[in-house]
């Protein structure tokens, strides 16, 4: 074939595949490709409109992508009727431990996840100094490492069905130094720090992650912060942050995420951005505009959503940050010491300036607090639960009743709060910066990882998005709610090789029915898997067929720097 020739094939296959933003590749006879995927609805992760072809995939990477000419294939897949995409980006999870327990990852896999982004203040490395590595309750295997490349070696060793991203997580890196105390470090110890960061993200960290609404994330200021920031600046990564206060707080606790990365330098993506509040609800416009304004003078932040209006954290944390400090034993004793209830009380129900109260951010209303937890009272909102505490008691008081069920839960019990608002939620998610994390892990419906009561969006947020958001409600167009779950993922990170449906770029594909896709998980129901998802392609194989997991474990430890 002359090059004048090849020159008008792509050409004239550009036009026919609708004008994309990558022309199509015209595969001569003599190739030969691993997959297939024919007559696909191609929705390409740019945000372009979508358009009818073809995706060839050989050692592990797409090869061609539009009208591709019949080479000879080991597998065909014949996608007519459904919509070929870039595998999703979870850009919020945390199935850090779980994925070692069971790296099929089935309640991802079966929402189109290909690669999991971890870490939120927390990580699974590293572990050092005070903060010593300790054992998962399940399985035997270690939940913490003593560094993080241990951690992203593991997954490696072990398998995964998913990619995974890791941050190192700032709560690893202060306790590391710090333990469980609330002393301000000294001069030695924040370099201590700044070494640990570095290390991690010489060991692959794509940046920091912070959780500021309680301890330790809770302790440090912004200049402590920056210091840490300007490292990963220096290694080109990003800083990933749980706001301080998504409350009465979070105007300036966004703020702050802004001025961290206007002063380090380096991008900033501020997790599950919300209005949790409800004396704040109806004013997400203006965090907006806040937000923009700060785009428009050159800082470059951005933020993930996930598509519910309920949040998973713990009973704990309505317990005043005073109160968690040296940690859980430490916890016990106070919440046991009748002395100090008094105290407890008055902090919970008047709040302390600059704290996050989920309890007065609910307006005190038991019933808007669902147990997740795997105990007796899982599935249960919390005035239920007291109802049932309490029955034939004299006089009972609600908060003793909370500390009681604290001391017997060890002090953690996981808990479902109702909030933030729809009308914020759709806001936020319609903003062109703002992409989908799930905040969720990857569970299953049968064996050892169905447990408890978890979320709805472990099961079913990208699902919900493509199902409710965009055929059902309209919020988004298809095109653009791919491209919130995969180039802009990608970009954010600076993952330059996934996230696009592009010649070059590793397979990573998902294949779904626009007319069916579904989520099933519900609040009180949540095991249940998403339905739509017709074919899930990682590294060029295919790991989900149908309702089929494969049991292929192709995914691999994505380290920043080297890929």
């Amino acid at each position: 074939m002359s090059q004048v020739t090849r020159r008008c094939l792509l050409v004239i296959g550009w036009l026919v595949a609708g004008g994309g933003m990558f022309p199509c590749q015209v595969a001569t006879a003599a190739e030969k490709y691993d997959l297939l995927i024919r007559n696909g609805q191609l929705v390409d992760g740019t945000g372009n409109p979508w358009f009818y072809g073809d995706v060839a995939v050989r050692d592990g990477k797409i090869a061609a992508v539009g009208r591709v000419s019949a080479g000879d294939a080991n597998r065909v897949i014949d996608a007519r009727g459904l919509v070929v995409a870039p595998g999703f980006i979870d850009m919020h999870s945390h199935s850090d431990a779980l994925l070692l327990e069971d790296g099929k990852a089935q309640s991802k896999i079966r929402q189109g996840v290909t690669t999991e982004v971890l870490g939120e203040g927390d990580s699974a490395g590293p572990n050092q100094g005070p903060q010593v590595a300790t054992s998962a309750p399940t399985g035997g295997k270690p939940a913490r490492w003593p560094t993080l490349g241990a951690y992203l070696d593991a997954i490696d060793r072990t398998g995964s069905s998913v990619n995974v991203v890791s941050y190192v997580g700032l709560n690893n890196i202060w306790q590391s130094v710090m333990g469980t105390t609330f002393d301000r470090p000294t001069t030695e110890q924040m370099q201590q720090m700044r070494d640990l960061v570095d290390a991690a993200m010489r060991d692959g960290a794509w940046g920091l992650s912070s959780a500021l609404m309680m301890p330790p994330g809770s302790l440090t200021t912004t200049d402590d912060i920056v210091a840490l920031c300007e490292v990963v600046a220096r290694h080109g990564g990003i800083y990933s942050t749980h706001v301080r206060n998504e409350g009465s707080g979070v105007f300036d606790s966004v703020r702050e995420a802004i001025a961290i990365g206007e002063r380090a330098k380096l991008p900033v993506d501020v997790i599950h951005l919300k209005i949790a509040d409800q004396k704040y609800w109806g004013r997400m416009s203006e965090l907006v505009a806040l937000i923009e304004a700060a785009r428009r003078r050159g800082v470059n932040v951005q933020a993930n959503v996930y598509p519910y209006t309920r949040g998973n954290n713990n009973l704990s944390s309505i317990i005043p940050p005073w109160a968690h400090e040296g940690g859980t034993a430490k916890l016990l004793e106070r919440l046991k010491d009748p002395t100090l209830r008094p105290r407890l009380k008055r902090d919970i129900q008047q709040g302390i300036d600059g704290w996050y109260n989920h309890y007065t951010a609910v307006g005190g209303d038991w019933s808007r607090m669902l147990i997740s937890a795997d105990n007796r009272f899982k599935g249960l909102t919390m005035d239920r639960v007291l109802s049932l505490r309490t029955e034939g008691k004299a006089n009972p008081d609600a908060l003793d009743e909370l500390f009681e069920l604290l001391i017997e839960e060890q002090g953690s019990v996981s808990t479902v709060y109702a909030h933030h608002t729809e009308e914020d939620m759709t806001l936020t998610l319609a903003q062109p910066w703002c992409s989908i994390g799930s905040d969720g892990s990857a569970y299953a419906v049968e064996g050892p990882l169905r447990r408890g009561n978890p979320h709805p969006r472990n099961f079913g947020t990208f699902p919900r998005v493509l199902g409710e958001y965009v055929r059902e409600r309209g919020v988004l167009r298809l095109e653009d709610a791919i491209r919130k779950m995969t180039s802009l993922n990608a970009a954010k990170l600076g993952l330059r090789d996934r996230g696009l449906l592009q010649a070059g770029l590793a397979a990573d594909i998902t294949i779904f029915d626009p007319a069916k896709i579904v989520d099933r998980s519900t609040y009180t129901e949540p095991f249940q898997y998403s339905e739509g998802i017709a074919y899930v392609i990682v590294n060029g194989q295919v790991v989900l067929e149908g309702t089929q997991h494969t049991g292929a474990l192709p995914g691999r430890a994505l380290r920043h720097g080297r890929d």
